[in-house]
């Protein structure tokens, strides 16, 4: 007997035997446990997004009090004064 005619006979006769009981509550446990991943999965988006525009307002507010883009003030010479 070749090996795909064993694994074939294999599953025929799984398939022939008897099949396990399903308990009654698994319907119900599963939409309630894809309902809280959903939710799960929800409150973390939010959350994330939450902490990005946070992250931007601050950044916002930072570099509008320390204007990064100007330049320092040179320090190599006194300023010229009373000419």
């Amino acid at each position: 007997m070749s090996l795909p005619d064993r694994k074939e006979l294999e599953v025929r006769r799984l398939l022939e035997g008897p099949h396990p009981v399903v308990p009654a509550d698994l319907a119900p446990t599963a939409a309630a446990r894809g309902a809280r991943l959903l939710r799960r999965r929800q409150a973390l988006r939010r959350a994330g997004w939450t902490l990005l525009l946070a992250a931007a307002v601050a950044f916002t507010v930072w570099a509008s009090l320390t204007r990064p883009w100007v330049t320092p003030p040179s320090t190599v010479a006194p300023p010229l004064e009373g000419w």
